[in-house]
């Protein structure tokens, strides 16, 4: 095996985990703060990118695309929300019902075709996998950490608002909550806005470096989410103790998910067992926290026995 080929791969793997990152921002908010199970951004993982590409194609600037992509992914969650606090359907439902809507939505608004591609020759775009290997303004890498470092400091402090502090409330103890006299529908609501509306963020910005979009781009994105936040926990629990970290623990941990999985294939993974290692990955990093939990009770059960 040539290790120069893992290193002349690592920078692609460095930029789409920093994109996904973005989305495992997303998810965080909904999995760890607000204590929602949100299956949405399966579907929302395509939504932003169809959005951004489809406007752009017919001539629209880069930002509007952007903004109005963003602004496709906070509807998605909106009704996910409505599906949950107007219609009593539990959260994991309302997502998968969204999700399975989203796909012909996306499927609409690519003009009903699987994919659309974006040629980064005729178009601006925020990113692009042509530069991830310069050392110019123009490389991904860069630019996914510049929005990064933008999207932690405005979280960091929308959460430090009273409205934000209403919705981490609304997450931490939903009963307490609502005896405090605060609306935890309306916090569920805006919450599953915000994560979908990072989300499709993350979608535009990943549609634009590979040079196109595709209707199952989405598919299993979840996995990956919960990889980065899981991974995050592991790893920068108990280092990261600040809400700011602990969102660039989360985008660390994504793109620490991206290298092991090119260090994979490099060693000479089929990719079509991708998803079974996806899923392997999350599985391992949930587990690491039940076994050094027993491991310790065990230890201390062996103390007290001696």
């Amino acid at each position: 095996m040539n290790i120069t080929s893992l290193l002349n791969a690592l920078p692609g793997a460095v930029a789409q985990g920093l994109i996904w990152g973005i989305m495992a921002i997303g998810v965080y908010i909904t999995y760890k703060v607000l204590d929602l199970a949100d299956l949405t951004v399966d579907g929302t993982m395509a939504t932003g990118g169809a959005v951004c590409v489809m406007l752009m194609l017919t001539g629209h600037s880069l930002w509007l695309s952007l903004l109005l992509a963003i602004i496709a992914g906070m509807l998605a969650g909106l009704i996910t929300g409505l599906f949950h606090t107007a219609m009593g359907i539990p959260a994991i439902l309302s997502g998968i019902l969204t999700q399975l809507s989203l796909y012909s939505i996306n499927l609409a608004i690519m003009d009903f075709k699987a994919n659309q591609g974006i040629n980064v020759t005729k178009y601006t775009l925020i990113v692009s996998q042509r530069n991830v290997r310069t050392l110019s303004p123009q490389n991904p890498i860069l630019t996914a950490l510049l929005i990064t470092a933008a999207l932690i400091g405005l979280l960091y402090w929308f959460f430090g608002t009273e409205l934000g502090s209403a919705l981490r409330a609304t997450g931490a103890n939903e009963a307490m909550s609502r005896a405090q006299g605060i609306n935890t529908n309306v916090s569920k609501l805006l919450g599953l806005m915000i994560s979908n509306g990072i989300v499709a963020l993350s979608s535009a910005m990943l549609a634009h470096y590979q040079g196109f979009v595709d209707v199952n781009m989405g598919r299993g994105a979840i996995v990956i989410g919960l990889a980065a936040v899981i991974i995050s926990d592991v790893l920068f629990g108990k280092l990261f103790r600040n809400f700011a970290l602990k969102l660039l623990g989360v985008s660390i941990g994504a793109v620490i998910y991206y290298i092991v999985l090119q260090v994979v294939l490099w060693l000479g993974l089929n990719t079509n067992l991708l998803k079974l290692l996806s899923a392997l990955i999350v599985a391992v990093f949930l587990a690491i926290p039940y076994w050094k939990g027993k491991l310790g009770s065990t230890r201390k059960g062996g103390g007290a026995n001696a």
